[in-house]
């Protein structure tokens, strides 16, 4: 297990963090809204572009392919040119990309766009998690709820922006996601410190040899079928929900205040109270549940499931987080590039493929496969608890942070 330094602050109210770590939180916030940003437009974007849903689901699947694969390289980069440094170079990227997005003239210049996009999302938001957690008050789990608030946020306005600029033309959240990524650059250039670089550089395979350890392995796999459960939700629902850009960014609201919400109250309270483990267990067994829901149900049911989807996915959004950087000793930017690696290729495959089930055997499939692969990552847990018991110490330690007097009697 890491142990945390003598003189880190134990505890500290999550709202208390230095100027950097704020600056760092908001450009977070924007390339977390790229994630949902499309899915008020996607309809338009087929119809516009004259393309399929498949075809349209490939701006996820080349996004976070790209995402996945980056996050391989990005502890390399930045231990050699710095966290500042690489997140200025993927906020770059980012802007230039998403304004290229903007002047799509056929779908596959826009997924080719998007994947360049990818890019520079997992040199910046790998870095941001690292940096945030080097840099907040309060510990790491201070600092894991305040991106994950980052992440839930993004997601909730993300859809919301794109709705009410989609509405104008498609083609404008992806130039305002570009302005507001500037915005982020200018605030990290201005606003964050060099940090001294490691004494030794990650070497370019230390995230894959970081999946060997046990616990990290089992994390990064079992939020790889969780991963795609969630982007079926987010990447698919758009497309039965036959509602238009306004509609559908206000349901995709819902579905990420609840992300946002119970990333940062529900899950650190239940994991306190019933442990990391459980609050997996629990939060997959409610996706589920609401998946099911989704396949089953009329629409006003797959209205109030999809929205209701947002409570385990935050939750679980928590969970794995935490549990992947606290599970091994690797260094955090090291583990996170690991487990990233893993999860993010979930997010890939769940668009196209919960696309193409719904255009063989009907809409109602990818769900079931959805909720199976939900069921999948329960039974990985189960059969590899063993290896994530470090976990329990963590817990103990959040429980006595959150309540110290039992330690006095």
């Amino acid at each position: 297990m890491r142990a945390q330094p003598a003189d880190a602050p134990r505890s500290g109210g999550i709202l208390r963090q230095p100027t950097s770590v704020w600056a760092t939180a908001f450009a977070a916030v924007v390339a977390f809204m790229g994630i949902g940003l499309v899915d008020p437009i996607l309809p338009a974007i087929a119809e516009n572009l004259r393309a399929t849903p498949s075809q349209v689901s490939l701006l996820f699947t080349s996004y976070f392919l790209i995402t996945a694969v980056a996050m391989l390289v990005t502890g390399w980069v930045s231990s050699r040119i710095g966290g500042r440094r690489t997140l200025l170079a993927g906020l770059a990227l980012v802007v230039v990309f998403a304004a290229l997005s903007g002047t799509s003239g056929t779908v596959g210049q826009l997924v080719g766009f998007r994947a360049g996009w990818g890019l520079g999302n997992a040199l910046f938001v790998a870095t941001a998690l690292a940096v945030i957690v080097g840099a907040a008050s309060g510990g790491a789990e201070s600092a894991i709820i305040l991106y994950e608030a980052a992440l839930g946020l993004g997601i909730s306005l993300g859809p919301l922006a794109g709705a009410l600029l989609g509405d104008m033309n498609w083609r404008y959240p992806f130039f305002g996601t570009a302005v507001l990524m500037a915005v982020g650059f200018l605030l990290i250039a201005t606003l964050l410190r060099p940090a001294p670089r490691p004494a030794t550089p990650t070497g370019l395979t230390a995230p894959l040899r970081a999946l060997r350890h046990g616990g990290l392995s089992t994390t990064a796999f079992t939020a790889l079928f969780y991963n795609y459960a969630f982007f079926t939700v987010l990447a698919f629902t758009p497309f039965v929900l036959h509602m238009d850009a306004h509609g559908i960014g206000l349901v995709f609201f819902g579905w990420g205040v609840l992300v946002a919400l119970s990333s940062v109250f529900a899950a650190p309270v239940l994991q306190r109270r019933i442990g990391t483990v459980r609050v997996m267990h629990l939060s997959l067994a409610l996706l589920i549940l609401f998946q099911l829901g989704l396949a089953l149900l009329g629409h006003t049911g797959i209205v109030v499931c999809a929205i209701l989807c947002g409570l385990p996915i935050g939750m679980n959004n928590t969970a794995f987080t935490e549990a992947a950087m606290e599970v091994s000793d690797h260094p955090r930017p090291v583990a996170s590039a690991g487990y990233n690696f893993v999860r993010w290729t979930g997010g890939a495959l769940a668009p196209y493929l919960a696309s193409r089930l719904a255009e063989t055997f009907g809409p109602s499939v990818p769900y079931y496969a959805g909720a199976l692969c939900c069921a999948i990552a329960m039974l990985i847990l189960l059969a590899r608890r063993h290896h994530l018991r470090p976990l329990d110490r963590v817990d103990i330690d959040h429980a006595f942070q959150a309540d110290p007097l039992p330690a006095r009697i």
